[in-house]
């Protein structure tokens, strides 16, 4: 493992979706309000950290990863501060699109001295970018794949994975033999058809087979269902205190196997998902068997999840976490 996180240095991958920028208040509670029952807030900072597809970004990078992104931003002060975060975590924004018809997806969370959040606010629009926006975010996806390993797409369903974005992706992806990785939104799965591999959350997964997952034999029939709903090569179905579920078929006859969670403590799980797609998709760029991308981005996670907010994880404290 240790030998394969080494081989992380310069694997260079290609992220595609939806970022946005995650704006924290920081703030401390002593009394509530006269006029209404909600907690009067002191300020106190703010915080702005990569979020989405921008997350996923940080974390290849921190792993080691040259990375290049690919999405949509508004002409507005929130972009700014997103490329301020992308450029200070070494990811190239150089390949975001501008579409001043919309905002940069922010989310103000208002948060206590102890990290309780009291409410959030969304800036977004939804909507699927233009048929214009979705020809140039194909032309950048495609003139990026030329230097990738592996693509990624974090699908958050803030308009970036449309069905001609999505088409340009598996088509680039097949004229490269590159592997397409998928971050997935249930909307939209059947614009995932032939990816080599999906990772659902639980409920994710249950929506999208019309299933319940309650033991390791329910993850395993649902693995299989996903797999053959969507013609992908491999699911990995993320369980939360559950570890993951893992169905590799890459290889003749089918490995299927669990994961058990490796988190010492959970202060946090948001962002959680966004590292284990990273790790995954450096450690399959690297050359890692599925099983083994699997252990290490359940290590990964077991990381994230320890601290507040969607964090990247770095390569040292992945190998302070091995054997």
């Amino acid at each position: 493992m240790r030998s394969l996180v080494d081989d992380f240095a310069g694997r260079r991958v290609l992220v595609v979706g939806d970022v946005m920028l995650d704006h924290f208040l920081f703030g401390r509670v002593q009394r509530l309000s006269p006029e209404a029952p909600v907690p009067i807030v002191e300020y106190a900072r703010d915080e702005y950290r990569p979020g989405g597809a921008a997350n996923v970004a940080t974390n290849l990078a921190a792993l080691g990863a040259v990375v290049h992104l690919v999405s949509v931003v508004g002409e507005d002060e929130a972009a700014d501060r997103l490329r301020t975060g992308l450029a200070r975590a070494a990811v190239a924004a150089d390949s975001l699109v501008v579409d001043p018809t919309r905002p940069t997806t922010r989310k103000l969370r208002i948060v206590t001295q102890r990290q309780q959040q009291v409410a959030r606010v969304d800036f977004e629009s939804d909507a699927d970018v233009s048929e214009e926006v979705a020809a140039t975010l194909g032309d950048r996806l495609a003139a990026r794949a030329a230097e990738a390993d592996v693509i990624l797409i974090s699908d958050y369903l803030k308009g970036v994975i449309t069905a001609s974005v999505m088409a340009r992706v598996l088509a680039v992806a097949r004229d490269r033999n590159l592997d397409v990785l998928v971050d997935p939104k249930i909307p939209h799965l059947d614009l995932y058809r032939g990816v080599t591999l999906v990772t659902p959350n639980q409920l994710e997964a249950e929506t999208a087979a019309h299933a319940r997952i309650r033991s390791d034999a329910d993850a395993r029939d649902v693995a299989r269902r996903l797999k053959s709903m969507l013609q992908c090569e491999s699911v990995v179905v993320t369980r939360g205190e559950h570890g993951m579920w893992v169905l590799d078929g890459s290889v003749e006859p089918a490995v299927e196997a669990n994961f058990a969670a490796t988190a010492l403590e959970v202060s946090d799980v948001t962002g959680a998902g966004d590292t284990v797609i990273a790790t995954l998709a450096l450690a399959l760029a690297a050359g890692a068997t599925l099983l083994d991308a699997a252990r290490l981005a359940t290590t990964a996670a077991g990381v994230a999840v320890s601290r507040f907010g969607a964090v990247a994880v770095t390569r040292d404290e992945l190998l302070a976490r091995l054997p």
